[in-house]
């Protein structure tokens, strides 16, 4: 039999399917009340409101058959009148608990997300690069939004919604067993019938409700990807490819959703057939009993009344099971988000480097992004402080791996890197970060303005500061050219601006950052001749008196850098200066003509 799509899925999450079927998972239940506890004023506040509107329901129905036993058996008009002027004030009272029950449960409800969502994005900018190497946006995009939502539902409407139901099914059990215990007898004897129909459902409405949302978390995946990818969709002519597959998937989810409808529909109209059979056994039964004297007529209108009142919980607890199944999904999901270790983690011992001169070595250093798949092997260097480094090879050999490592996103596998005689495994992440610029081929541009994304080299830098970042790399009459200077709105991902324009704002950034390590990742590959004219010599500035390391295509940037490390199949193959590289007439002079050739 072929596995479906979330069958495949949850295994390579890691869940079992036991983990997959299981209905409710009390130890989520008490990691999600968990998140009540900042807001135990309101969440308290709201339990004392639950017990009394669920005691409240019940008395307002036991009034009735008082009213029945009392003024109408008196034939009292005026008894009759006060009678129903009670139930017409206690009904309002009831409304007004009902109304600020319903208040505070959707404030707590809407307190408990603000801060889910907060630890999520907080919990986000702490996993380390793998974590996004391995997951698609749109999965971490329907934790935040969907699978919180699901979350929401399950505290301010399943949970509470149950504590009055089921303390409206408790108080109705106490006024059946005061009006008549044998018909309560009755009751207790078919309760294993509701049983059962549970039993049955229970797995399946677990299981679909899983497989919608896992089914949703796909379609958001590929709809980000798609929007994200959109230029070279329509580049390729791939539209309908696109919306082939993209038809594919929520036609899949559509399955998921009458599963879903499928189960509750047969579930719902059971317990109501069921409940049915209940009132029609009792009433014969009590209308029996009655006959003989045995009961009054009263308590067996008051007791089935209060049939209904239990009977009708069960009704809402059985609609509000598929939410429980909604919500426990989501929180699973949510939960193993928040679980999820960062892999690189501090060294309990850890230090703040002082100020950097720029000593870097590899000694023996090996890394692998997969198990057995090694991009990096025994990898030797030694950077001078001050000097600049420049890696070059064939795409795939292993360049910009040794950036990650520098940077500290990843560790490597084996093997030691030092940063003035510190191993950077004992050095505190944000500390190295602090003293480093970086400034990749395809930088990100985040939304605002131009004077904002330069800003974040260094938050606290005046527009003064700005603007002479951008006058050091030549730059300056560019963007104050463009409608509002340096504040035009630069659009989502920079999607405003020329692409020469992005990468000379993020150089930008680098020099107002002024980093002691300067890392340059391909960074002017993007820039046309004429702009590199322009910064090539703020770029000397920039590299001059910092440890930099450059991969770079650009013959010019080559050239004045201090050591060559030529790269391939993630081992150094050769090293020295340009000129000595040239002497040799080895791989480098080969990627030199070539390069040479093409600009």
């Amino acid at each position: 039999m072929n596995k479906t799509p979330l069958q495949t899925l949850t295994v390579k999450d890691g869940d079992t399917r036991e983990e997959h079927l299981r209905p409710l998972d009390f130890s989520l239940i008490r990691r999600l009340w968990t998140l009540t506890r900042p807001h135990r004023g309101r969440r308290n506040l709201l339990i004392v409101l639950v017990v009394l509107r669920s005691l409240q329901i019940t008395f307002l129905v036991a009034l009735i058959p008082a009213i029945l036993r009392g003024p109408v058996a008196r034939q009292s008009i005026g008894g009759i009148i006060g009678g129903a002027l009670l139930l017409l004030l206690f009904a309002a009272f009831t409304q007004a608990t009902f109304f600020f029950r319903m208040r505070l449960g959707l404030q707590l409800g809407e307190s408990i997300v603000h801060d889910l969502r907060n630890s999520i994005f907080e919990h986000l900018q702490r996993l380390s690069m793998d974590y996004y190497n391995h997951t698609k946006l749109g999965r971490i995009i329907s934790r935040i939004t969907p699978d919180t939502e699901a979350i929401r539902a399950g505290v301010q409407d399943v949970f509470f919604v149950s504590m009055v139901m089921i303390g409206q099914m408790a108080t109705a059990t106490l006024y059946m067993l005061y009006y008549d215990r044998f018909l309560f007898l009755v009751v207790l004897a078919l309760a294993p019938v509701l049983y059962i129909i549970n039993q049955k459902f229970r797995i399946k409405l677990s299981t679909a409700t899983r497989d919608v949302q896992e089914s949703f978390s796909r379609i958001t995946s590929t709809l980000a990807e798609s929007v994200g990818g959109i230029r070279v969709t329509q580049g390729y002519v791939r539209q309908d490819v696109n919306a082939r597959m993209f038809h594919a998937l929520i036609t899949d989810h559509s399955h998921y959703n009458m599963a879903v409808s499928r189960t509750s529909g047969a579930f719902m109209p059971l317990l109501d057939l069921n409940n049915q059979f209940f009132i029609i056994a009792i009433l014969l039964l009590g209308g029996w009993r009655a006959m003989r004297g045995a009961t009054d007529i009263e308590d067996i209108v008051g007791f089935i009344l209060m049939t209904g009142q239990f009977f009708t919980p069960v009704m809402v607890l059985g609609r509000l099971y598929t939410q429980a199944m909604s919500a426990m999904a989501g929180a699973e999901r949510v939960f193993r988000l928040l679980d999820t270790k960062p892999t690189i983690v501090d060294h309990p011992n850890a230090i703040d480097i002082p100020p950097i001169r720029g000593h870097i070595a590899f000694r023996n250093v090996s890394f692998a992004y997969e198990p057995d798949r090694p991009v990096l092997q025994n990898i030797n260097f030694i950077a001078e402080p001050g000097r600049t480094v420049a890696l070059v090879g064939q795409t795939g050999s292993g360049k910009s791996s040794i950036i990650n490592l520098l940077a500290k996103f990843h560790l490597p596998t084996s093997g030691v890197i030092t940063i003035d005689g510190f191993d950077m495994r004992r050095i505190r992440t944000d500390s190295l970060h602090r003293r480093m610029g970086i400034v990749l081929q395809q930088n990100f541009i985040f939304n605002g303005t131009i004077m904002s994304n330069i800003r974040l080299g260094r938050p606290d830098a005046t527009d003064a500061e700005v603007i002479a970042a951008a006058e050091t790399i030549g730059c300056r009459d560019l963007l104050e050219n463009l409608p509002k200077g340096f504040d035009t709105y630069v659009g989502e991902r920079g999607g405003n601006l020329a692409l020469g324009q992005r990468q000379l704002v993020c150089f930008a950034r680098a020099v107002l950052a002024n980093p002691q390590l300067l890392f340059l990742d391909e960074a002017t590959s993007s820039v046309d001749a004429l702009s590199e004219q322009r910064i090539q010599q703020a770029l000397e500035i920039l590299l001059r008196r910092r440890t930099s390391f450059v991969v770079a295509h650009r013959i010019s940037t080559i050239r004045n850098a201090d050591l060559v490390l030529v790269m391939e199949n993630g081992r150094i193959i050769e090293r020295g200066t340009h000129y000595s590289l040239l002497d040799q007439n080895g791989v480098y002079t080969q990627l030199y003509r070539r390069y040479q050739s093409i600009q």
